[in-house]
C-alpha cells in the first residue's frame, strides 16, 4: 500500500475547508479561491467514491481510507507549485480520520499520523445550518449536529486551529473572510 506523503512546504497561507457532508466546503472553496485569486485542492475522495459508486454500488471501505488519503496529499503537493500566497484544501487527512471513525471506530495509524503531521494554518469548520442536499454519497442528514461536534473534536483532539463558519450564501463567505482576515492580522 501506498505511504501517505509528506506536506510540501509552503511560505503562503494554507486553509481547510473542514466539517461534515453538505455544509458547502466545495462552494466555499470556489469563492475563496476566487477571491484570493489562486487554486484550491478539490476533495480527492469525492472523485474517488463516485467511480467506485458508478461501477460498483458500494461507498467507501476501510481500505479506501489511506489511498484517499494519499490521493488528497498528492493533490495538494501538486497545488502548491501554482499557488499564489493561499491554497485552499477542500478536506484533508483529519477530515477522513474523523470519517474513518464515525464509520468504522477505527482509523488507520498512518491515517492519524498524517492528521497529526499536518500543517496547515486554519481550518474553517463549516457549521450545519445550511439545508442537507442528497447525493450518491451522502448518507447522514439526520446525524448532522452528531457529526459537527465529531469535527470539532477533532480540531480540538489534534490541537488544530479553526474558527467555525455560519450562515448562508454571501453571509457564510463574509465569515469566511473575516476569519481569514483575522488570521493575517496576527
Amino acid at each position: 500500500m501506498e505511504k501517505i506523503p509528506q506536506q510540501t512546504a509552503f511560505k503562503g497561507v494554507k486553509i481547510v475547508l473542514y466539517g461534515p457532508e453538505s455544509t458547502g466546503k466545495s462552494t466555499l472553496a470556489r469563492q475563496l479561491t476566487e477571491h484570493f485569486e489562486t487554486i484550491k485542492v478539490d476533495e480527492f475522495a469525492r472523485d474517488y467514491l463516485q467511480e467506485k459508486f458508478d461501477q460498483t454500488g458500494k461507498s467507501c471501505e476501510y481500505e479506501d481510507l489511506v489511498p484517499i488519503a494519499v490521493g488528497q496529499r498528492k493533490a495538494e503537493n501538486d497545488a502548491l507549485t501554482t499557488a499564489n500566497n493561499h491554497l485552499f484544501c477542500d478536506t484533508d487527512a483529519l477530515e477522513t480520520y474523523v470519517y474513518s471513525l464515525a464509520y468504522f471506530d477505527k482509523a488507520p495509524v498512518e491515517l492519524e499520523e498524517a492528521a497529526r503531521k499536518s500543517d496547515y494554518d486554519l481550518y474553517l469548520l463549516l457549521d450545519v445550518d445550511i439545508p442537507w442536499v442528497a447525493d450518491d454519497l451522502r448518507d447522514r442528514p439526520e446525524d448532522r449536529k452528531q457529526m459537527f461536534e465529531r469535527f470539532e473534536n477533532g480540531l480540538l483532539d489534534f490541537q488544530k486551529k479553526y474558527s467555525i463558519i455560519s450562515g448562508a450564501g454571501e453571509e457564510r463567505f463574509k465569515n469566511a473572510i473575516t476569519a481569514i482576515k483575522k488570521l493575517k492580522d496576527k
